[in-house]
């Protein structure tokens, strides 16, 4: 080929990609600088989290994240464009003539160039990262013993990610069209001075989407999802049958009907270890446990089911046992067998555990709407439970304990005014997975002792409180642990425990100060992202193995055990009631 004709040829070739970037940029209208931004965050996103994630997960994160940096990289280029670019030009207009004439007679090319560089260095990046973060991500489940996760299916969160990314700026693109038009509509008909329509249509649209919101579609949704639940707690295991002991709620006997105790209520009245499995377990005469509950329809409001609650105590005879545990549940009223089962086979079934359901909704959704009915629950049940247990003689009341486990704990913690109160009506309190939010952990975990981390925080010598990621984080033969007892269970990667809005636009302590043994090396803090990123942990919070993430197992038996140990427990009994824990939870998991 001569070289005119290769000349021409890279002429068309030239012309073609400035007809094709001109052809993308009139139908996507894309800003380069929000691209570059958004490949940084789309970046920061596929850095490791908490917990394993899977592509479907990280590319709903990712999607979001990378939006909001392209949202961040446009206002960085208008910020340019009004502060920066103007001033610029006016120096350059005072330039000699042959100098910005010069500067006019750049390629026309060029420009097209420089963009399509920049996409594809930007897709480039984002493929590489990709591939890194499966690396990631195989690490994690390999600190979790999880099965890992193969690169070539992560490869989807891209694809996955631009369409959620994509969908996220269409909608604000409308917004902003909304905006635009009202602003538009004041000129004309209001005669509003042009510096004050834009800004007054941003108010407009920022209230009206605060007031639907918050209004309408909040409780749209929430009483859809109320009703949708509400259903499901209908259902009921068909391996949930009705007890016929007097011992439990439900039965014939009982003042609480089988069916108002909604569907987690019979279950946790009907799973329950027998006094001869107990006897088996353990070698020793064994007690019927006491199971009592009271569903949202089993009494018409909190104040009722608290005094149900109360008196079927009194029914069964709690009392006069060695231990009643007051148990505040999560959203939908779930009891964790195992917490259950641990105290009552430490005790030789010689033990009542009370709880109660206050919501409809799972512990996400309850958070968001019902967290004040938890506390309220809460404290209702503890009080009313506590006016019955101290009108009988000192020497004649059980051990009185608390428990709570993730939303669970803040609404027990809310049964009390601080530890003082605490230390004063209870023998022992066991909180598992508190959430960051908590009142009383965050006053704690605020006041630990200097030195100590915030995954596992020391507070006043540990003479009260104590926080355990392991069994060996808990009591020590040795150790001064003045009773009662007050043990937080927290693993270093529970999201429950770590997620807070403060993620957004604050590093916490947790991820300056050295990781724990389950999360990542790799792990930073980025602004947004990682608030993101720990969001999407929580709905994987327990389908992680044993001893990581929201998922205590067995740890909750070392829990009870620090907190209140019974005088003839022993190394061979725990042996034999960790095997019967890993084999009930095996078959709750098959028969639920």
């Amino acid at each position: 080929m001569s070289a005119p004709e290769a000349g021409e040829v890279s002429v068309a070739l030239r012309d073609g990609v400035g007809r094709i970037v001109g052809a993308v940029e009139r139908f996507f209208h894309p800003n380069y600088v929000g691209i570059i931004v958004a490949t940084v965050f789309f970046g920061w996103s596929l850095t490791p989290s908490l917990l394993p994630r899977d592509w479907l997960f990280e590319g709903l994160v990712s999607g979001i994240n990378a939006a909001i940096g392209y949202g961040v990289g446009c206002l960085f280029e208008w910020v340019y464009r009004k502060w920066i670019r103007k001033p610029l030009r006016r120096k350059l207009a005072q330039l000699p003539t042959s100098v910005t004439r010069q500067w006019a007679r750049r390629p026309k090319w060029l420009s097209g160039a420089v963009k399509t560089t920049i996409v594809l260095a930007c897709l480039g990046v984002g493929v590489f990262l990709l591939v890194e973060s499966a690396r990631w991500q195989r690490e994690i489940t390999a600190l979790m013993a999880m099965e890992p996760i193969t690169t070539s299916s992560f490869l989807r969160t891209g694809a996955l990610s631009a369409v959620v990314g994509a969908i996220a700026i269409g909608v604000f693109r409308a917004l902003r069209r909304i905006v635009r038009a009202i602003a538009f509509e004041l000129i004309r008909r209001a005669h509003f001075p042009r510096q004050l329509a834009v800004p007054t249509g941003v108010l407009i649209v920022v209230v009206a989407a605060v007031l639907l919101f918050n209004g309408v579609l909040t409780k749209v949704f929430f009483d859809v999802a109320n009703s949708a639940f509400s259903v499901r707690n209908g259902h009921t295991s068909p391996n949930a049958v009705q007890p016929q002991l007097p011992e439990r709620s439900g039965s014939p006997n009982s003042l609480a009907a089988w069916d108002t105790l909604g569907s987690e209520g019979r279950w946790f009245v009907s799973f329950v270890p027998t006094a001869a499995e107990i006897s088996q377990v353990t070698g020793k005469p064994a007690r019927e446990p006491i199971r009592v509950y009271a569903g949202l329809e089993s009494a018409d409001g909190p104040q009722a089911q608290a005094e149900l609650v109360a008196a079927e105590l009194e029914r069964t005879g709690a009392f006069e046992r060695k231990v009643l545990v007051v148990v505040t549940t999560t959203g939908t009223g779930w009891v964790d067998s195992t917490s259950a089962e641990s105290i009552e086979l430490m005790y030789g079934g010689d033990t009542a555990i009370a709880a109660t359901q206050y919501s409809y909704l799972p512990s996400v959704l309850s958070f968001l709407s019902d967290k004040d009915k938890a506390t309220r629950m809460g404290k209702l049940v503890f009080d009313k439970i506590y006016e019955h247990w101290s009108a009988r003689p000192e020497g004649e009341r059980p051990k009185l304990l608390v428990y709570g486990e993730s939303l669970g704990s803040q609404g027990s913690e809310g049964a009390f005014a601080g530890l003082a109160d605490i230390r004063s009506r209870t023998d022992g309190v066991l909180w598992v997975g508190p959430p960051n939010s908590n009142r009383l952990w965050s006053e704690v975990t605020a006041r630990r002792d200097p030195g100590t981390p915030e995954i596992l925080p020391t507070y006043a010598d540990g003479l009260v409180v104590r926080f355990a990621d392991g069994r060996g984080d808990l009591w020590k033969p040795g150790d001064t642990w003045l009773p009662p007892r007050i043990a937080y269970l927290q693993h270093a990667s529970d999201p429950v425990v770590w997620w807070s809005p403060d993620l957004l636009f604050a590093e916490p302590d947790w991820l300056r100060e050295p990781r724990g043994p389950d999360v990542s090396s790799r792990m930073a803090w980025y602004p947004i992202v990682t608030f993101w990123q720990v969001a999407a942990d929580l709905p994987n919070a327990q389908r992680v193995s044993d001893g990581h993430g929201h998922n205590y197992g067995n740890l909750v038996l070392d829990g009870w055990a620090a907190i209140a140990q019974p005088p003839d427990w022993s190394a061979d009994v725990v042996d034999r009631i960790r095997d019967y824990l890993a084999i009930s939870a095996a078959r709750e998991r098959q028969l639920k």
